[in-house]
């Protein structure tokens, strides 16, 4: 079953970007778009899409308004479009399930787009849902002839290595047999996050985040390592370390 989309954004451009990525993935179809909040909220209401994309900031009615305003029954999941990085915590009161910073490269476009398939098959009374991960418990590694089982929880960051991934647990290194992008998706997000289109972190590895003049941004890890973060994934991880803060908090 293909995954019923609209396009929301006031920009024709913007939205000709979404339609032409869409088009790549045979799994989602493309059932309207509008240019307005208002033609939104009609159209959302009379489509009951099962994905929107969302320009966060439009003239009158804004997508968060849009979205705010349909009750959760009807909300559709949503993947919020924007060039500003100020609305990440109203993103994720509105269970979006993600968050894009304008202009979005491929690799995140897609990213998103396997977010909304896999939480796809799990949406409950039509509200959005957030993506159900896989319960990964630990790493197969191949050592020779060997099989070692790394456990997720001594893994403290992964870092791309073209078709691999090595993984970097408690002073060790080890080479995964799977791309970066996979590792992501079967992760728990609660956990861990890609920062990078090369690298994933652990939260309570991050001891300090220094902000960028690019809206980059570059992290220290509690064993000293320093990694840069990009500006594409920084909203997403600033609301899951606000998150990660408070619940340890408690």
């Amino acid at each position: 079953m293909n995954i019923r989309v609209v396009i929301v954004d006031d920009e024709p451009l913007a939205r000709l970007a979404v339609k032409v990525r869409l088009a790549r993935r045979g799994a989602f179809e493309l059932v309207g778009e509008f240019g307005d909040g208002a033609s939104a909220y009609e159209g959302i209401v009379a489509l009951k899409p099962d994905l929107a994309f969302v320009d966060v900031e439009m003239p009158g009615k804004s997508g968060l308004d849009v979205l705010a305003a349909l009750p959760p029954a009807q909300r559709p999941m949503a993947i919020l479009l924007t060039a500003y990085d100020g609305f990440a915590v109203q993103a994720f009161e509105l269970a979006a399930l993600d968050y894009l910073l304008k202009p979005v490269d491929d690799e995140r476009f897609d990213e998103a787009l396997d977010r909304a398939q896999q939480a796809f098959p799990y949406r409950g009374q039509g509200r959005a849902a957030a993506p159900v991960t896989p319960a990964l418990r630990s790493f197969s590694v191949r050592v020779g002839s060997r099989t070692v089982l790394v456990p997720v929880a001594d893994v403290e960051r992964i870092e791309a290595d073209g078709d691999y991934a090595t993984l970097h647990a408690k002073g060790k290194t080890w080479l995964v047999r799977e791309r970066l992008h996979n590792l992501a998706m079967q992760l728990d997000p609660r956990q861990f996050h890609r920062v990078h289109r090369s690298s994933i972190v652990r939260l309570d590895m991050i001891a300090e985040l220094s902000p960028l003049t690019n809206r980059d941004a570059m992290l220290r890890l509690r064993d000293g390592s320093v990694l840069r973060a990009s500006r594409s994934y920084m909203p997403a991880l600033a609301e899951a370390l606000q998150h990660l803060n408070k619940t340890s908090d408690l």
